[in-house]
C-alpha cells in the first residue's frame, strides 16, 4: 500500500509545520502539562504568565500552574468537557487579565489535548461596534419619529444622544440671525448657556461653518485652527475640541448643529462625523416642515380674517342692497328690467360670498364620519338651490360614511353647476341623476356636459367656462379629496357631465 511507502515524518518537520501556523497551539497530555507550544501560542502563553520563557521553559509544566486565572472559568470548564467526553469542543471566550476574546478548538486524544487557539479581539469589538451603532441608528429613529415629542424635544433627545455618542458634555443648536448667535436647543451638564441666550457670532467657532456651509470637525481646535477667534463666547469657556455642522433649510445656512467640550487626546472619528452630519440634516428638513406649518398656520389665520370680512362686513351692506332693490320693485308698482337685473346681480354676489366661504371651510381633512342616507342629503342640497325647472332622481337605498355637512355643500355645488350649464338652449329643465356605483357614486345630468378639452382643468379654483366664479367645482373637488375620495368627470346620456365618486367607503 503506498502509505506503507511514505518516509516516517520527523518531529522537526511537524515542529516546523506548527510554527507555520496562523492560529497559536498548544498541545496538553493527560495530566494537563504543556507537551508542545508553536510559537504563536508560546507568546500568547508567556504574555498572560507575564514572563518570557522557550518551549523548552514551558515544556513540563501545568496549564493550571502557568495560568492560574483560567481555573473557574469557561476556559477550565470546557477544556475538562473535551477530556472527559473524549469530543471535540469549540467556544470564543473573554481571557480578562489580557482583556482579549480567543476563538478555541479543542480536539482531544486519550493522550491529552491538543488546543487551537486565536485572538478575535478586533473582531469582537468590531462585531460590537456595528451592533452599538445599530442600537444608536435605532434608537435615533425612534426620536424622529415619536410624534408626542415636540420639535424641540427631539432636538434635545438627539443632542443627548449625539453627546453621549461623541463623549462631549455639550451639544446644540443654533439659529443664525444676522451677526449674532442664538441657541434655541442646548444639552449640557450646567446652566453656562441655555436656550434663547445670543452671543456674537464671530465669537463662536461656528463662524466658520456658517461662512463655508461646511463642517468643522477638530480634537483640538485652538491648535488646527489658530485663526479661528478667542472671544468673550465659546473659547472663554475653555472649548477645545469640536464638531459642527450646518444646518440647512431651503438651500440656506439656518444655523449651526454641533458638539463641544475641552480638548480631547483623540479626534472624532468617520462614525461622529456622519452621526451629526446626519442628524443636522434631519433637522433640517424638520424645520422646513415646521416652517411651512407655521406659515400655513398665519395663512390659515388671515384667511379666516379675510373670511370675517366676508361674512360680516360684505354681507351686512349686501343685504341692505337687496332690501333696497325690493323696495324700489313695490315702489314702482310692478316689474323693471333694471331692478331685475340688480336682483340677478345681487344674487350672483351672495353666491360668490357663499362660495369663497366655503373654500375657507373645506380644506381641511375629514377625520369623523357617519353613515347617511344619500337621498336624504341630496333633497335638502336641492332644497338650497335654485333648481328653475331641473328635477331629481335618486337612489333612495344608497348609504355613504361622511361628514354629512360637508357631503351637502358639494351635492348644492354640483347641482347649482348642473343647472346654470345643464339647459343648452332647451327650453326643459336638465335632469339630475344621483346612483351607486361600485365602490362609490355618480352624480350625472343630461345637459350640454363639459368639452374634454376642458375635464383636466375644470376643478381648479377660478375655471370658469361660461362667466362664473370657477369656485363651485373646485369646492367639489376639496370636500372630496377630504374624504379621501378619487373624483372624476366623464360624458353621460347624451353628453351631459358625469361626475364619478370612487374610494367611498359606502354599504
Amino acid at each position: 500500500m503506498a502509505g506503507e511507502d511514505a518516509p516516517p515524518v520527523d518531529a522537526e518537520s511537524v515542529d516546523h509545520l506548527l510554527d507555520r501556523m496562523t492560529d497559536a497551539f498548544m498541545g496538553l497530555d493527560d495530566e494537563w502539562r504543556f507537551t508542545y507550544l508553536n510559537e504563536h501560542g508560546r507568546r500568547v502563553v508567556c504574555e498572560a504568565m507575564g514572563e518570557e520563557l522557550s518551549v523548552e521553559e514551558l515544556q513540563g509544566r501545568t496549564m493550571w500552574g502557568a495560568l492560574p486565572e483560567l481555573s473557574g472559568t469557561v476556559f477550565e470548564e470546557r477544556y475538562r468537557e473535551a477530556m472527559a467526553r473524549q469530543t471535540a469542543v469549540s467556544f470564543e471566550a473573554e481571557y480578562e487579565p489580557l482583556d482579549a476574546w480567543f476563538e478555541i478548538n479543542v480536539y482531544p486524544s486519550e493522550s491529552g489535548l491538543s488546543v487551537y487557539f486565536r485572538d478575535v479581539t478586533e473582531r469582537r469589538r468590531q462585531h460590537k461596534k456595528l451592533e452599538n451603532r445599530e442600537t444608536v441608528l435605532r434608537e435615533m429613529y425612534e426620536v424622529i419619529s415619536d410624534q408626542d415629542l415636540a420639535f424641540e424635544g427631539r432636538v434635545e433627545a438627539l443632542l443627548a444622544i449625539g453627546c453621549r455618542e461623541l463623549g462631549t458634555d455639550y451639544g446644540t443648536l443654533s439659529r443664525i440671525r444676522d451677526d449674532e448667535y442664538v441657541f434655541e436647543v442646548v444639552h449640557g451638564p450646567d446652566d453656562i448657556v441655555e436656550a434663547g441666550d445670543v452671543i456674537d457670532l464671530a465669537d463662536t467657532y461656528c463662524e466658520r461653518v456658517v461662512l463655508d456651509e461646511e463642517r468643522l470637525v477638530s480634537g483640538d481646535v485652538a491648535e488646527e485652527y489658530p485663526a479661528l477667534p478667542r472671544g468673550q463666547g465659546i473659547d472663554g469657556w475653555g472649548v477645545g475640541c469640536y464638531l459642527g455642522a450646518p444646518v440647512i433649510v431651503n438651500g440656506d445656512v439656518y444655523g449651526t448643529f454641533c458638539f463641544y467640550d475641552t480638548d480631547r487626546e483623540d479626534g472624532f472619528s468617520e462614525w461622529a462625523v456622519t452621526l451629526v452630519e446626519t442628524m443636522g440634516r434631519w433637522i433640517g428638513s424638520a424645520l422646513e416642515r415646521k416652517l411651512a406649518r407655521e406659515r400655513l398656520v398665519r395663512q390659515n389665520e388671515r384667511l379666516e380674517q379675510f373670511a370675517t370680512i366676508l361674512s360680516h362686513d360684505l354681507r351686512n351692506p349686501l343685504g341692505v342692497a337687496i332690501q333696497r332693490a325690493e323696495l324700489l320693485e313695490r315702489e314702482l308698482g310692478g316689474e323693471s328690467e333694471h331692478v331685475t337685473a340688480l336682483q340677478r346681480a345681487h344674487e350672483r354676489m351672495e353666491t360668490l360670498v357663499e362660495d369663497v366661504l366655503t373654500m375657507t371651510r373645506v380644506g381641511e381633512t375629514v377625520e369623523e364620519t357617519s353613515d347617511v342616507e344619500l337621498a336624504a342629503v341630496a333633497r335638502d342640497a336641492w332644497n338650497n338651490v335654485r333648481t328653475d325647472d331641473a328635477s331629481l332622481d335618486v337612489d333612495d337605498d344608497l348609504v355613504v360614511a361622511c361628514d354629512r355637512s360637508r357631503l351637502q355643500q358639494l351635492l348644492e355645488n354640483l347641482i347649482r353647476n348642473s343647472v346654470e350649464h345643464g339647459t343648452d338652449g332647451d327650453d326643459d329643465g336638465v335632469t339630475i341623476q344621483i346612483a351607486a356605483q361600485p365602490d362609490g357614486f355618480v352624480v350625472a345630468d343630461d345637459g350640454p356636459g363639459i368639452p374634454e378639452s376642458e375635464r383636466d382643468s375644470v376643478f381648479e379654483f377660478g375655471h370658469s367656462e361660461s362667466g362664473g366664479s370657477g369656485v363651485g367645482l373646485a369646492i367639489v373637488d376639496q370636500i372630496a379629496t377630504a374624504h379621501g375620495w378619487e373624483v372624476t368627470l366623464t360624458d353621460d346620456w347624451d353628453g351631459g357631465a358625469r361626475f364619478e365618486f370612487r374610494t367611498v367607503t359606502d354599504r
